[in-house]
């Protein structure tokens, strides 16, 4: 018998099964509407797409430098520059693929076996499951409306002692909530007195909708500031990711990379450099604003469906919605609501260990004529009338 390590054993993603049903819906009824992807609808921009293209015609596309290509960390250091107001070189930043990997990479850099990392509950599994694949304790953070699913330097001073690291944020995933500038800079400088090292998972910056965001290096350059083009830039599969990170990790993150990926896919960090040209703004500010629109059709119709208490979805594209009076299995409750209407949404229990159970995830990602449709399924579903 093969031999299968006892670190392996972590939780599956769920929206992997949802969107593995959902694929099989519709190849039977052809009718699913996909409110459970965290991802754009939308293509790369088309300046990335065109410097693709050049990139193919003109490169020999072999391997890169480990840490990416310099000209795309200058195009990363500018863009912080320009949306955070933040001194970044391009030394600061290590390319990676994906965030993911990144990610993957940070956490053997600065943690070891046993030491305990602390995120908040909800929150993305994937740092939970990575995070325990690679021996870590995780501590869950209990984060509900009180705080706006954020946390405080309260939750952080009232721990018995400082964990090694502590993941945040902002916008996150699944909640959509923002932490306060003020309240991310008070946690950057706890973890920099407790030395306890700040992660902070700004992938979602750009996608805010009135309320603004902040970035931990304003605050303490000791943090690690994740980055991805997934997001905003809508170049999910593209697979390129940054971090900035402090003078102490970059060279082990360089080798860890060096070891476990070679460098980031080339033709995708060619990419993204058409990604932060000017042209490619203007388009995604117009993606923005149709993910603008369609927040605003939630929150005028989640409660002529049913579902009144959720979290406030003041960035990514998400609505984090309570269905206790409707189930206490949200699993069950979101392959019934599949196979009653063709709509996809996220069973909560990937991101919450404790509520997930009566919590779901949806993504307004999709085009607001898309969402409003599922709205309607939704309201004509027995399944959303206690």
């Amino acid at each position: 018998m093969s031999r299968v390590s006892r670190r392996s054993a972590v939780e599956p993603f769920y929206v992997m099964e949802v969107l593995k049903a959902a694929a099989q819906r519709q190849r039977s009824h052809g009718d699913v509407i996909m409110l459970c992807a965290g991802q754009p609808s939308t293509p790369a921009p088309e300046a990335a797409r065109e410097a693709a293209v050049a990139a193919t015609s003109t490169q020999v596309l072999g391997y890169t430098e480990a840490s990416g290509i310099l000209p795309l960390r200058h195009a990363i250091a500018d863009h912080h520059r320009a949306t955070s107001g933040i001194d970044v070189t391009p030394e600061d930043v290590v390319v990676f693929p994906g965030s993911s990997g990144a990610f993957t990479t940070l956490f053997l850099a600065a943690f070891d076996v046993g030491d305990t990392v602390a995120m908040t509950r909800p929150g993305y599994p994937a740092y939970r499951n990575t995070l325990q694949a690679l021996g870590c304790d995780v501590l869950e953070l209990d984060c509900g409306p009180g705080t706006r699913y954020q946390p405080t330097v309260a939750m952080l001073d009232a721990l018995p002692e400082p964990p090694a690291g502590l993941v945040v944020a902002s916008p996150a995933n699944p909640t959509g909530t923002i932490i306060d500038s003020e309240e991310l800079a008070a946690i950057a400088r706890w973890c920099e007195d407790h030395g306890t090292l700040l992660v902070s998972d700004e992938i979602y910056h750009g996608l805010s909708y009135g309320r603004p965001t902040a970035s931990a290096w304003r605050t303490s350059r000791e943090a690690v500031v994740v980055g991805s083009v997934s997001k905003y830039f809508s170049m999910t599969g593209w697979r390129v990711g940054w971090l900035l990170a402090p003078p102490s990790l970059r060279r082990p993150l360089e080798v860890l990379t060096g070891n476990l990926n070679i460098c980031p896919p080339t033709v995708s960090q060619y990419a993204a450099l058409g990604a932060f040209t000017p042209q490619a703004r203007t388009e995604l500010e117009g993606h923005r604003a149709r993910y603008a629109a369609t927040r605003e059709l939630l929150i005028r119709r989640l409660p002529e469906v049913g579902l009144r208490s959720y979290a406030p979805p003041d960035g990514a594209f998400y609505a984090w919605c309570d269905v206790a009076h409707l189930t206490d299995d949200s699993v069950g409750w979101c392959r019934d609501l599949l196979a009653d209407c063709g709509v996809a949404l996220t069973p909560g229990v990937d991101f919450d260990t404790v509520e997930g159970h009566h919590m779901v995830r949806l993504s307004f990602a999709g085009s607001t004529e898309e969402v409003g449709e599922a709205l309607d399924r939704m309201a004509a579903s027995p399944l959303l009338r206690p």
